[in-house]
C-alpha cells in the first residue's frame, strides 16, 4: 500500500511538471512581488535576534521569558498553518497574502509600543498568525506562479527566506542599538511596503486557487495519513529543537551587544541564502535529498555539540552560529523540497500539515532552552538541542522507505 502511494506521489509530481521550464531569473512579476514580500517577512525573524538581551535589560525578564517571544510566535504559527489552506481556497493567494502582511505589521507595531514582556509575548502570538497566513501562501504561491519548475521555485523560495534573515539581524543590531522598540516598528514600515508590492505587482487573475475546490479544516489532518509527509514533519519538529535553541539563546551567551549580534547573525544568514540557491540543488542531484539532509542534519548536532561544550568560549560560540547557516540553508532547502514532492495532495495542503509539525519543535524548544540554562547552567541547552537534532536524524534513516521516492519525484523536474 505505501509503494502504491509512492508511485502515485511520483506520478502527479511528472503530471504537473513544465515542459519547457525557464530559468530560474525568468519569472512572471507576480513571483517577483511575492519574492519581495517574502524577503521582508522573513526579516521579522532575525530582526529580533539581536534584541533578546536589551529586552531583558530593560522589562527585567530572565531569558526564558524572553524566548516567549519565540514560543508564542511558532505556537500561533503551528495551529494557524491548519486554517492557511481552508483561508486561500475562499479569499485566493492574494487576499491572504494581503491579510497576512496587514497583520504582521499591526501586531510587530504594537510590540513597539508594549511595556510588558507577557503582552509583547502575546502580540508576537498575533504576528506569528500573520506569518502564517503570509508564509503557507507564499510557498504556493511561487510555486504555482513560477515559470521554472517546482524544484526552482523553491530555491527561489529558500532564496527570499535566507536575504530575509540575512538582512533582518542587520537591520535589527542598528534599530535595536537606538531602542529595542525600533526592530518592531521598522517590521511594520517594511509591512506596508510589501503590501503596497503585493497589491500592485500581483494581479488577482494571477491566483491559482479560484478555480478549485475549496479546502476543508481536516485536509491538513488527511494529508498525515501519508506516512511520508508524517515523516518529513516529525524530523523538522525534532531538528527545530536545535533551530529555534540557537536563534533563541545563543544571543544570552555570546557576551555581545546589538550591533555584535546582528552582525554575527548577518553572517549566518548569508551562509544560510547562498547554500539554499546554490549548493543545496548541487547535494540534491549528486547524493539525494534524504541523503544529504541526513549529512546536513548530523553536522549541525555536532556543531551544536561543540557550543554546548565552548559555551563559554566566545569564539566558538560566534564561529559555529555563523557555520551552522551553511548547513541549516542545504537542510531548508532539500527539506522543503522533499515536502513538495512527498505525497500526491495539493501542495498547500502539503505545507500546511508539514508546517504544523515543525513548528510544534519551533514552539516548544525556545522557551524549554531557557528553562534548561536556569535549571542546570549555560551548557546544557545546547547540548540537548544537539540531541533533538541527530535524533531526527536516526527517525528519517528508520524511515527512510518511505520518503526514498522524492528523489524519483524530483527527477521529473
Amino acid at each position: 500500500m505505501a509503494r502504491s502511494s509512492e508511485d502515485t506521489a511520483v506520478t502527479a509530481v511528472t503530471k504537473n511538471s513544465v515542459p519547457n521550464e525557464a530559468g530560474l531569473l525568468q519569472q512572471p512579476r507576480s513571483v517577483w512581488a511575492v519574492f519581495f514580500a517574502g524577503i521582508i517577512a522573513f526579516m521579522g525573524i532575525g530582526l529580533v535576534d539581536p534584541i533578546l538581551p536589551a529586552i531583558a535589560h530593560k522589562m527585567q525578564a530572565t531569558p526564558s521569558e524572553v524566548s516567549l517571544l519565540f514560543t508564542t510566535y511558532n505556537a500561533v504559527m503551528a495551529v494557524a498553518m491548519l486554517i492557511t489552506g481552508m483561508i486561500t481556497s475562499r479569499i485566493g493567494v492574494k487576499g491572504t497574502l494581503l491579510m497576512g502582511i496587514i497583520i504582521i505589521a499591526v501586531f510587530s507595531g504594537l510590540g513597539g509600543l508594549s511595556n510588558n514582556i507577557w503582552i509583547l509575548g502575546g502580540l508576537r502570538g498575533g504576528w506569528g498568525l500573520g506569518n502564517a497566513l503570509f508564509v503557507a501562501t507564499a510557498l504556493t504561491a511561487i510555486v504555482s506562479l513560477s515559470k521554472s519548475g517546482v524544484t526552482k521555485a523553491i530555491i527561489l523560495y529558500e532564496a527570499a527566506i535566507g536575504l530575509g534573515i540575512s538582512v533582518g539581524p542587520l537591520i535589527g543590531g542598528e534599530l535595536g542599538a537606538i531602542s529595542w522598540r525600533g526592530p518592531f516598528f521598522g517590521v511594520a514600515s517594511l509591512m506596508v511596503v510589501a503590501f503596497i508590492a503585493i497589491t500592485v505587482l500581483m494581479p488577482k487573475s494571477n491566483n491559482s486557487q479560484s478555480s478549485k475546490a475549496k479546502t476543508s479544516l481536516i485536509d491538513p489532518f488527511r494529508a498525515m495519513k501519508h506516512r511520508s509527509l508524517v515523516v518529513f514533519g516529525v524530523t523538522a519538529c525534532l531538528y527545530n529543537f536545535g533551530f529555534f535553541t540557537l536563534m533563541a539563546y545563543a544571543p544570552f551567551v555570546m557576551g555581545l551587544d546589538e550591533h555584535g549580534l546582528g552582525y554575527v547573525f548577518l553572517g549566518w544568514g548569508i551562509l544560510l541564502a547562498i547554500t539554499s540557491v546554490f549548493m543545496a540543488p548541487r547535494l540534491q542531484q549528486s547524493f539525494g535529498t534524504v541523503k544529504s539532509m541526513s549529512v546536513m542534519l548530523v553536522l549541525f548536532g555536532l556543531t551544536l555539540l561543540v557550543m554546548g561544550i565552548w559555551t563559554n568560549t566566545q569564539w566558538v560560540l560566534i564561529t559555529s552560529v555563523i557555520f551552522s547557516g551553511a548547513l541549516l540553508g542545504n537542510n531548508n532547502t532539500l527539506i522543503t523540497t522533499g515536502v513538495m514532492n512527498a505525497a500526491p495532495i495539493e501542495r498547500s495542503t502539503a505545507s500546511a500539515a508539514y508546517s504544523f509539525l515543525r513548528f510544534l519543535g519551533a514552539a516548544i524548544a525556545p522557551f524549554f532552552a531557557g528553562k534548561l540554562a536556569e535549571w542546570y547552567n549555560p551548557h546544557v541547552p545546547f547540548i540537548v538541542g544537539a540531541g533533538f537534532v541527530l535524533l531526527s536524524v536516526m527517525f528519517v534513516m528508520l524511515n527512510r522507505q518511505h520518503v526514498k521516492h522524492v528523489d524519483q519525484a524530483g527527477s521529473a523536474h
